[in-house]
């Protein structure tokens, strides 16, 4: 009998490029982005699930990477917190989202953030002027030990604002 997790061979879309690679059945999504493909800005914080710090958006729908084996990514398209800045540079080479962070100093030690802007970034793209209770509602989906959350919600208001050109 062999010690060997199976393997299952695998085709994903993370941030735009087309990855075929081999992963052991039981490795969660996360874990997947972080090690395989060395993509470490999704952070693995409780892994069950509750914390939000391993956000990621699959298929444009927010997941949590530690409770999705990435054997079901296969087929899918994922975009981690990596995916940001590309997406809409900005003059510092953040997007919109990230540039408010910053204005607004909504993080202190970062651990949580990554997972709270893929959150963020899935509201503001189904919702372009979420009011406040709406981000709210979506950060009360995460844990964020340092922040007290106000300037996260200042700064996905901002960021909304942004978009719009306002």
């Amino acid at each position: 009998m062999s010690s060997e997790e199976p393997l299952r061979e695998i085709a994903v879309t993370v941030n735009g490029t087309l990855h075929r690679c081999e992963v052991a059945e039981r490795k969660n999504l996360a874990d997947f982005l972080r090690h395989d493909l060395r993509l470490t800005g999704t952070h693995v914080g409780c892994e069950h699930g509750v914390c939000g710090a391993c956000t990621v958006l699959v298929d444009g729908v927010s997941a949590r990477g530690c409770l999705m084996l990435a054997v079901q990514a296969d087929g899918c398209t994922v975009e981690t917190v990596e995916s940001l800045a590309a997406s809409e540079p900005g003059p510092a080479g953040l997007g919109p989202l990230q540039q408010a962070f910053r204005d607004r100093h909504a993080l202190q030690c970062g651990f949580c953030t990554p997972g709270i802007l893929m959150s963020l970034t899935e509201l503001l793209r189904d919702d372009p002027s979420p009011d406040e209770e709406a981000v709210r509602l979506v950060l009360s989906g995460h844990l964020c030990r340092c922040t007290g959350y106000q300037n996260i919600v200042a700064a996905a208001l901002q960021a909304a604002r942004a978009r719009a050109g306002d």
